[in-house]
């Protein structure tokens, strides 16, 4: 008997933490994505765009500066928060009226796929392209860009 209980709550337990692991998965990805926003830098130059397009460009590099180090510091932050809380709920995205989810890069912007032979099928016959290093903040090379 002792035997089949101890089965039994063994595969209650992996059932349990096997099964609805979506919200945990997000927002662990986010919170991992968050916290390497000091790396990355996105706010600071997104923020230092914005300000010199909107208010003044001498406001750009003072003001928004100080904004985009204001908005990484809690981007971080909320990061390590949902790092450390992944498994525990809510799952859903925390101080979005201050921070979208997703993360921020200028308008002017967007980084595309690595060029590696895992996004671009033809490189097996010599062609291929894409972001040479999208992942190294201001790289805008692209290989084979129409």
């Amino acid at each position: 008997m002792r035997n089949a209980l101890f089965f039994l709550s063994v595969v209650a337990l992996t059932a349990l933490f096997t099964s609805g692991c979506a919200g945990p998965e997000a927002k662990l990805g986010r919170g991992m994505s968050n916290f390497g926003e000091v790396a990355r830098g996105g706010e600071w130059r997104r923020s230092v765009e914005q300000t010199a397009v909107f208010e003044s460009p001498e406001a750009g590099y003072t003001v928004g500066f100080v904004r985009g180090f204001d908005r990484s510091v809690a981007r971080t932050g909320v990061g390590l928060y949902e790092v450390i809380t992944f498994p525990f709920p809510p799952y859903h995205p925390l101080f979005t009226k201050y921070l979208s989810p997703d993360p921020a890069y200028p308008d002017n912007y967007s980084p595309g796929l690595i060029s590696d032979s895992l996004f671009d099928t033809d490189t097996y016959v010599g062609l291929g392209g894409g972001d040479v290093a999208p992942f190294v903040p201001g790289s805008r090379f692209k290989v084979f860009d129409n």
